[in-house]
């Protein structure tokens, strides 16, 4: 695992602390009834302030899972370490 996934990690188990860290890697909208729009905007809120960036919010409705997440911040170049 890399040291961009265990970020997110720590960010998820933040806002969801009643997940244990094998189910955050398959979390999502869907699964987590406790996902809804005030932890979306604040899920998006931690990543900005963890990894420095500013999450386009055209593509922030299509991020709707661990894994969607991840791969968006790699696709915008996130480094691993900050």
């Amino acid at each position: 695992m890399d040291h961009l996934e265990e970020r997110l990690k720590r960010i998820f188990a933040t806002i969801f602390p009643h997940l244990s860290p094998n189910k955050i890697e398959t979390a999502d909208q869907e699964s987590v009834e406790t996902w809804d729009s005030v932890a979306a905007i604040t899920l998006i809120n931690l990543i900005e302030e963890e990894f420095g960036i500013e999450v386009d919010l055209d593509r922030a409705s299509e991020l709707r899972s661990f894994s969607e997440i991840l791969g968006y911040l790699k696709e915008r170049g996130v480094p691993e370490a900050f």
